[in-house]
């Protein structure tokens, strides 16, 4: 078979590609619409994800779709518990900034994609090193996911305050899968044009100097 010649890229589509990271934002729950999101419009979501890099492409991803509201309900919970638990390791004024930031929209989202990494059995190439390469490659999945979400016009929240033992009973997951992304997605009412958390002062953007080392650290 005839081998195909390498895509090449304009600096148009470049740029392009540049737009959409830069404008890529964590959506959250007051912003959802709750409009539909077509079929189509999930399948390039998925799509993407499974284009995504993977170590000696072992493809170690699972993707759970949920729209079921009870089941959100139930995932909700484990994110109310784990909230409440959180914020008492912020003292006073962070603690009181925590409260006020509303972090999810797992009722709000029109869909709910829960995304496990499924370990294989034996060796994996690649991985034998850096055991973790394989919850990495799902994590690069997940990224993938976010800027095609966001080429669509579609919104993407990553939901971190969970219990991820309790998501799993709740969606009946495998023993040896392990959560590693829960992601709330729907059509927003706006797209901030900086991170929420960057606009409420909750922390400051670091400088490319800052995090640029030549060479080895000193």
């Amino acid at each position: 078979m005839k081998e195909q010649p390498q895509r090449t890229f304009t600096s148009q589509e470049q740029q392009l590609l540049e737009e959409i990271m830069m404008h890529r934002r964590d959506v959250r729950g007051n912003h959802f619409l709750d409009t539909p999101i077509p079929e189509e419009a999930i399948d390039t979501i998925i799509k993407s994800a499974l284009v995504a890099p993977s170590v000696g492409f072992s493809q170690p991803w699972e993707f759970v779709l949920i729209r079921d509201q009870k089941t959100k309900q139930a995932v909700k919970a484990t994110f109310s518990e784990e909230t409440e638990r959180a914020a008492l390791q912020f003292a006073d004024q962070k603690q009181k900034e925590y409260i006020k930031l509303k972090l999810e929209g797992i009722l709000e989202a029109p869909l709910n994609i829960a995304v496990f990494y499924k370990p294989k059995e034996g060796p994996v190439l690649g991985q034998t090193s850096m055991p973790n390469m394989g919850k990495y490659s799902v994590v690069c999945a997940i990224q993938n996911m976010w800027l095609m979400a966001r080429s669509l016009n579609i919104g993407m929240g990553w939901v971190s305050i969970l219990d991820p033992e309790k998501v799993k009973k709740v969606l009946r997951a495998p023993k040896e899968n392990q959560l590693v992304g829960y992601l709330c997605f729907g059509y927003t009412d706006m797209f901030y044009n900086q991170p929420e958390l960057e606009l409420r002062k909750w922390d400051r953007k670091k400088l490319q100097k800052e995090v640029v080392i030549q060479e080895r650290y000193i």
